[in-house]
C-alpha cells in the first residue's frame, strides 16, 4: 500500500486524484489532505479518507474543518499548514494540485525529504525549475509531471536516452478562440475565455489555454525537468486534445503519448509508477482517434507563447516574473478589470523588467513579489484608463 498527501485535494486535480483512489481499493493510504478553504468538501474527505493530517490555508475555515472531524486528523491551519503538512506527514507520494506560486515552497518540502512529487503544480518548475531539479536529484526524490502533455513526454522518454532527442513537440488545443482573427480578441469576454473545447480544468489554467500562456509556462517547465534547449521546443495545434505530446529522436522516429483528453489518465500513470497499473479508463476509442490534426501556432492570434521561450533563454527569474504578471493579469481579466488582450501586454512589460538573477529559492519567490507589485500597479493604470475612457461623452 503506497502512502500518498493530496495538495489541493478539492481542486480539480485532487478531486480527480481521490477518484483514482477510489478506483483502487487498499492500493492507497490517503495520510495528508490540503485546501484552502472549502470546508464542507474537506471535510467529507477527512471523514472518508481518515487522514493523519489535514492542512487549511485559511485560519478561520480551519476552525470550522476542526469541529466537523474527528481528533484522529489533525489539523494544520493558516499560511505555512500547506509546507508543515509536507513535512510532518508520513508518505511516500505527494500529489501537488495546488493553483499559483504559492506552491513552490511546498514542492521544496517534499523533495526536501527525498519523497516523490507527482506535480502539477506548473508553477514549481516554472518559478524555480532548476533549483528543484537539482534538489530531487540531490536527495533521492523524483518530480514526476502530471500536466498531462510534460506526462506524456517523460513516458516517451521512459527508457530512452535524453542525449536522443531531437526535438519535442508540446501540443496545444488552442482554447476557444483558435479560429478567431487576431483583431477580434479585444472583444471576448471572461465568458467566452472558460469556454474550453475539450477539457475540464480551473479558471487560471482555462485562460492560460486562450492565450496559450500555459504552453509557455509548459516550455519553461520541459526546459528545466528534460534539460532541453529552446531550440529543441517545438508547440503544435492539436484540436483534438488526444495526442498529448510527441518526441522526435535523432533518427527521426516520433514517438507520441495518445489517450482521451482525461487528466485521470496522468494521475494513475504517475501515482503508480514506474509500475502500469489496470484502470478502467478508456484507450483507442475510434469515434475519439478517428481523426487527428495539427497546425502551427499563428503568432499573431497567441503572442503569450513567445514570452516561455524568452524565459528560457533568459533564465534566472524571468520564469517567477512571467508566471507572478499572469497570475495577477488572469485575476483582473476574471474581474472585469482589463481586458483580454491587457494579459499579454502586462505578461510582457513586466518580464521586460525582470532583473535575470535568482540564485536560490528565497531569491525568486522575492522577484515573484516584486512582479506582482509591477504587475497589479499596470492593472490599476489600466483600469483608470478605461474608467476615464466610459466618463468621456
Amino acid at each position: 500500500m503506497r502512502s500518498i498527501v493530496v495538495l489541493g485535494s478539492t481542486g480539480s486535480i485532487g478531486a480527480q486524484t481521490l477518484d483514482v483512489v477510489r478506483s483502487r481499493p487498499g492500493a492507497f493510504r490517503v495520510a495528508g489532505l490540503a485546501a484552502n478553504r472549502s470546508v464542507e468538501a474537506l471535510a467529507a474527505q477527512v471523514r472518508e479518507f481518515q487522514p493523519d493530517f489535514v492542512a487549511v490555508g485559511d485560519a478561520e475555515a480551519a476552525e470550522q474543518v476542526r469541529s466537523r472531524v474527528g481528533a484522529r486528523t489533525e489539523v494544520l491551519p493558516g499560511e505555512s499548514a500547506l509546507a508543515d503538512l509536507c513535512r510532518r506527514a508520513e508518505y511516500d507520494l505527494a500529489v501537488h494540485g495546488v493553483v499559483g506560486a504559492r506552491g513552490v515552497v511546498a514542492s521544496e518540502a517534499v523533495l526536501a525529504r527525498g519523497k516523490d512529487l507527482a506535480l502539477a503544480n506548473k508553477e514549481s518548475l516554472v518559478v524555480a525549475g532548476a533549483e528543484l531539479v537539482e534538489l530531487a536529484r540531490s536527495r533521492g526524490g523524483r518530480i514526476l509531471p502530471v500536466d498531462s502533455e510534460l506526462c506524456a513526454i517523460f513516458q516517451c522518454l521512459r527508457g530512452e536516452d535524453a542525449a536522443r532527442i531531437r526535438r519535442v513537440l508540446l501540443t496545444a488545443s488552442g482554447g476557444p478562440f483558435r479560429d478567431l482573427e487576431p483583431e477580434a480578441l479585444a472583444r471576448v469576454t471572461p465568458r467566452d475565455a472558460l469556454r474550453h473545447p475539450t477539457w475540464s480544468m480551473g479558471p487560471r489554467i482555462t485562460i492560460g489555454s486562450a492565450t496559450l500562456m500555459n504552453k509557455a509556462l509548459e516550455v519553461i517547465e520541459a526546459h528545466h525537468l528534460f534539460g532541453l534547449r529552446r531550440e529543441q521546443i517545438e508547440v503544435v495545434l492539436h484540436r483534438q486534445s488526444v495526442v498529448h505530446s510527441m518526441v522526435e529522436f535523432v533518427d527521426g522516429s516520433v514517438m507520441a503519448q495518445l489517450g482521451p483528453p482525461d487528466m485521470r489518465g496522468p494521475l494513475h500513470y504517475c501515482l503508480h509508477f514506474p509500475e502500469r497499473a489496470p484502470s478502467a479508463l478508456r484507450g483507442f476509442d475510434l469515434g475519439v482517434f478517428r481523426s487527428l490534426t495539427f497546425e502551427a501556432v499563428d503568432p499573431a492570434l497567441f503572442p503569450s507563447l513567445e514570452l516561455g521561450f524568452r524565459c528560457v533563454e533568459r533564465g534566472g527569474d524571468s520564469g517567477a516574473t512571467l508566471n507572478a504578471a499572469d497570475e495577477v493579469a488572469v485575476d483582473a481579466f476574471l474581474r472585469g478589470q482589463i481586458e483580454f488582450n491587457d494579459i499579454y501586454r502586462i505578461n510582457r512589460d513586466v518580464l521586460e523588467r525582470a532583473s535575470g538573477a535568482g540564485a536560490s529559492i528565497a531569491a525568486l519567490l522575492g522577484a515573484d513579489r516584486t512582479a506582482r507589485q509591477r504587475a497589479r500597479a499596470q492593472v490599476e493604470s489600466l483600469a483608470r484608463t478605461r474608467a476615464g475612457s466610459a466618463l468621456e461623452p
